[in-house]
């Protein structure tokens, strides 16, 4: 049975969402308006497709019936039902089967492995290795040489495909696995970076199912985490207030390692709220189809 919620209820929920995002897309929007760049928070909006006011749209998400809210009827995904509006679950699922197996697979398989915390972020050193062209317009900490060197006096060992498929040609050989896109379930594991980010790719692309709240909480959370993965990277991030994690000296490790395991620990968390969105969709009566 769905819980129903009267139009003054709901409607607190989405300004309360409207107002959080707001804060968290100010930045962003200002230099866009500007004409500005950021080598950091741009890729929360460039890797990761959700326009800015696609997350700032409120949805409560499966199994919640808004009452007085004619105006979502017409929304893709949604039903009116005895007066009240809600997300359509079976029309959804017709659509969205295939991708929401994949995403519970992925989900379940990810959580049920133990957090690897050494990889120090090596993946973005391994992304300008013996390559005088770069992804960012930002000098190099230790310059070429000595970015080189560090790479070259560590073992890598990068277990996600889209970190891995950026690596240069000259560093792609010297990770300790080949992951690609048909083992990305079985290779999945809670401690690395851009799996914990990727929740927040995972939780929007299955929107409206999935609640607004719950993406814009990874959202933030893959916000956080790419602040440490540039920090940690060989980019000198000095111009734009970033202090480095010297993943090259010891306790430049120790301080990955350690925010490394708190955002695996938030992100178990994170993905147990997805999980338990997912598990209750009748997938077993569901159309399969490509998506």
């Amino acid at each position: 049975m769905a819980a129903v919620l009267p139009r003054e209820v709901w409607e607190r929920h989405e300004a309360a969402h409207h107002a959080r995002v707001d804060a968290l897309l100010e930045r962003h929007l200002d230099r866009g308006r500007r004409g500005e760049t950021h080598p950091v928070e741009d890729f929360l909006f460039t890797y990761y497709s959700l326009r800015p006011a696609q997350l700032r749209r409120w949805h409560p998400g499966a199994g919640v019936a808004l009452l007085d809210a004619g105006e979502r009827a017409s929304w893709r995904d949604h039903v009116a039902v005895d007066g009240a509006v809600m997300v359509d679950v079976r029309t959804f699922l017709d659509r969205r089967a295939d991708a929401v197996r994949h995403v519970r697979t992925l989900l379940a398989a990810t959580a049920e492995r133990p957090a690897q915390l050494g990889c120090f972020g090596l993946h973005e050193w391994a992304m300008v290795y013996r390559e005088p062209r770069r992804r960012h317009p930002v000098p190099l900490r230790l310059g070429e040489a000595g970015t080189d060197a560090v790479v070259e006096s560590h073992r890598i060992r990068c277990s996600h495909f889209d970190a891995y498929r950026f690596f240069t040609a000259a560093a792609a050989p010297r990770n300790a696995l080949r992951p690609d896109r048909a083992s990305t379930v079985a290779l999945e594991q809670p401690g690395c970076l851009h799996a914990t980010m990727d929740l927040y790719k995972w939780a929007y692309k299955l929107l409206p199912v999935v609640p607004s709240e719950l993406v814009a909480d990874a959202f933030e959370l893959a916000r956080d985490v790419r602040e440490l993965d540039m920090r940690a990277s060989p980019y000198d991030l000095s111009a734009h207030g970033y202090e480095p994690v010297r993943i090259e000296t010891a306790a430049g490790k120790a301080a990955y390692v350690a925010a490394q395991r708190e955002f695996a620990e938030r992100g178990t968390l994170l993905r147990a709220r997805l999980l338990a969105v997912l598990d209750p969709l009748p997938l077993e009566a569901a159309c399969s189809s490509s998506s």
